[in-house]
């Protein structure tokens, strides 16, 4: 594991931080990138460049530039760097430069070995003109020690690493209480701060984690260089980064283009501008996927009152919180700095952007959540896997419970691929072109990738019918799960629908939030054994929907008559069970003290539902309403975006308002998403209208999400219901970079 701190100490994301701004401008998986960092309290831009470089066995070699200069040439701008390295578990780690007690000048190398990485060498190399601090007061008391570089080295225990930051820091303050004692009480004052607060230069024997420290006044660069030596043949250099990153930007800027074009008809005076924000929100969410390994902590026996039936296990054993297996994840995240951890209904928004830029990774992505469906079918709605992942989550949120549901949008993830499989089935193939995708893909010379590199699943169509094949009977296991545990009760109350099966309730709803259906304090009714929630048979429909596409590709012709019978019977009931006649509006369900079924109805994305994953007709006669609704100033329509509850509505901007009327961007998609590609395309009475609504949409969340980045410096979670501006947390590089989608127009 390797990491970079610098003063005033930044280590990990944060809003806490105060950054101005950090934002990946170019990042590509299996390349590298260029992120870029405004630090306006340290007078700081801070720009850190990375490259892949393939070749070897064991993945190739990386090289990492990092540089500063100050953001004001007015004010000083002296940096401390500290870049760190630590080899966690089996192998080691040994500094190989010679250890001084006042510093190290010159380049600092070591040499490790590890399961999966054999050896390697790591090297941090100064770069040209970078100017160490070497003026401030007292500065002649600590010549010895000024102008170089420091170092330590700490044995941390296994599963440690992760808190590099405490000890490197508790090594600094040590060292600079030992430094500035004998000047506590000086009469000419304290030495300057960059001459005490600087690493022990002490390397303890089996260390496993060593910092290096650089002070910097001004401009700088150093090079990180991590060598495969048993393997690889290519020795990196500066000049592998200068030529390397060069030819990144171009061959990235030039696949950006092709496969997210800006139209040159959408309505801005900076096309290039444009182009340069979405290119940056996509390179933070590719850079935002994360690997994850360790155990969660699940409760099997919780459940409310109002979920517990009388077939339920009363097996004490299985009461109470307990750590899992560990279990691995690779997963894009909502954002760096608030949710560093994989969300399964976020993760299905994310593979679809993702997959259109690298198809192959978000089937690695998807194959890992799939692997995560035990033997019942279950997956965590959130994936808190170990220790490091826990420290960022409080600790009511920890506990999984495998009753709870979370909205299943993989089925989003798997369906795009197969429409991609579609699309790419009328194109010429690999083998028309004369392209050989073999396992030496990986080994074409730096700046030659091959766009399908990042597609070969597309190209080849007996590996696209293989995976399909190997997810199916998981993800079968996971859609009958669904059909069992989120069961909700028709005939017990006497409801009349044309299916005596098809009827859904979140199970783990709380008395003020429906935390399981993702819409946290969306308002519901109260909560009750015999309620029936729309959005949950919706998404229902969708999965069976999904199911059925998937069953027929991989030749399952027996499960996708079923998976036909079941989608009649669960739109049957959308209508049966949820269309409210008087409010004109699909409804929730639930039960008055009579035990009589009545329509919870609260104007919001909820009653969108049945719209939003296009499972109704075209010529629905309940499409008008809907569209009415939507396009209502008073209700959900605003020059931001769809609101996510009417204005009218009486708890409209109330309480926690997370859900109550704030803009959501993922929802937005969904309904452009429904409108472009189904009402707007498909003949039906209101076509024209559909068309002119979703032109008006698009414009104004493209438009809102752009204006306020460039006001802020980042795009957010969620966008305030009256004025648009940004709201919660941020970076929320997550489903909101789906306007990358919206723009480009790639539903």
């Amino acid at each position: 594991m390797t990491g970079l701190m610098w003063f005033e100490t930044r280590h990990a994301c944060d809003q806490a931080d105060g950054l101005d701004s950090y934002t990946w401008t170019t990042y590509d998986a299996r390349e590298g990138g260029v992120q870029v960092i405004e630090d306006g309290r340290n007078n700081v831009r801070l720009s850190t460049e990375f490259l892949k470089v393939p070749g070897g066995d064991h993945g190739g070699s990386w090289a990492a530039r990092i540089k500063g200069e100050p953001l004001s040439s007015e004010k000083p701008s002296r940096v401390s760097v500290v870049f760190y390295a630590g080899v966690d578990g089996l192998g080691g780690l040994d500094m190989e430069t010679e250890e001084n007690d006042n510093g190290i000048n010159g380049p600092v190398a070591f040499a490790g070995s590890a399961p999966g990485l054999e050896e390697f060498t790591l090297r941090i190399v100064d770069g040209p003109d970078s100017e160490f601090i070497a003026t401030g007061a007292h500065a002649d008391d600590f010549s010895e020690r000024i102008g170089k570089t420091h170092v330590a080295g700490f044995r941390v225990p296994p599963g440690s690493i992760w808190q590099a930051r405490e000890h490197i820091l508790q090594n600094i303050v040590k060292h600079g209480s030992e430094a500035i004692g004998p000047w506590k009480d000086h009469p000419s004052g304290p030495p300057d701060p960059s001459f005490v607060y600087q690493l022990s230069d002490e390397v303890l024997t089996g260390s496993t984690l060593y910092a290096v420290q650089k002070l910097f006044d001004g401009p700088f660069q150093f090079d990180v260089f991590f060598f495969e030596s048993a393997s690889a043949k290519q020795k990196l250099s500066s000049e592998t980064l200068d030529q390397g990153i060069k030819t990144l930007s171009e061959s990235y800027n030039k696949r950006f283009d092709d496969v997210f074009p800006v139209p040159a008809s959408y309505p801005t005076s900076d096309i290039d501008a444009m182009r340069a924000f979405s290119k940056s929100i996509t390179s933070n969410l590719v850079g935002g996927i994360g690997y994850f390994y360790g155990p969660s902590i699940v409760d099997k026996g919780f459940a409310y009152e109002w979920d517990q039936g009388d077939d339920d296990d009363d097996d004490s054993e299985e009461k109470g919180a307990r750590l899992t297996e560990p279990r691995a994840l690779l997963t894009a995240t909502p954002s760096r700095s608030f949710f560093p951890r994989g969300f399964y209904w976020d993760e299905g928004f994310h593979l679809l952007h993702i997959g259109e830029w690298d198809n192959d990774l978000s089937l690695e992505i998807l194959k890992d959540w799939v692997g995560l469906i035990d033997e019942d079918g279950w997956v965590a709605r959130e994936q808190i896997l170990g220790e490091e992942a826990r420290s960022k989550v409080p600790q009511e949120f920890q506990t999984q419970v495998p009753t709870f549901a979370n909205p299943p949008t993989l089925a989003m993830a798997v369906t795009a691929f197969i429409g991609r499989l579609k699309d790419r089935q009328r194109e010429p193939s690999a083998q028309d072109l004369g392209l050989d995708f073999g396992m030496g893909y990986a080994q074409v010379p730096l700046g030659q990738v091959l766009t399908t590199a990042h597609s070969r699943y597309l190209e080849d169509p007996e590996m696209a019918l293989e995976y399909l094949k190997s997810i199916y009977q998981p993800l079968k296991r996971h859609y009958d799960w669904f059909r069992k545990t989120q069961r909700g009760h028709i005939k017990q109350y006497g409801r009349k629908a044309r299916s005596r099966t098809e009827a859904y309730r979140w199970r783990g709803r709380s008395k003020d939030h429906v935390l399981t259906s993702g819409m946290d304090d969306y308002p519901r009714g109260p909560p009750h054994a015999g309620e029936l929630h729309l959005d949950l048979i919706s998404w229902m429909g969708f999965f069976t929907r999904t199911m059925k596409e998937i069953a027929e590709f991989v030749g399952e012709t027996d499960d996708a008559v079923a998976f036909v019978e079941i989608e009649k019977a669960t739109l049957d009931n959308i209508e049966d069970l949820h269309w409210n006649e008087e409010h004109q509006m699909y409804c929730d369900a639930n039960i008055n003290d009579d035990d009589e079924s009545y329509h919870v109805c609260d104007k919001g994305y909820l009653s969108l539902f049945p719209f939003l994953l296009a499972l109704l007709p075209p010529d629905s006669p309940h499409l008008g309403p809907i569209l009415d609704m939507l396009r209502d100033p008073e209700h959900l329509w605003s020059p931001y975006g769809l609101r996510s509850l009417s204005a009218s509505h009486p708890l409209f901007g109330q309480g926690e308002n997370y859900w109550k009327g704030p803009i959501w961007i993922q929802m937005n998609y969904l309904a452009l998403k429904a409108l472009h590609t189904t009402y707007a395309a498909q003949e039906g009475p209101y076509q024209q209208r559909a068309k002119e609504i979703y032109a008006e949409l698009r414009t104004n969340v493209i438009d809102n999400v752009y204006k306020e980045y460039n006001r802020t410096g980042y795009v957010w979670e969620q966008y305030d219901a009256l004025t648009g501006e940004g709201r919660r947390s941020h970076p929320f590089t997550g489903w909101t970079s789906l306007v990358t989608l919206i723009l480009s127009e790639k539903y």
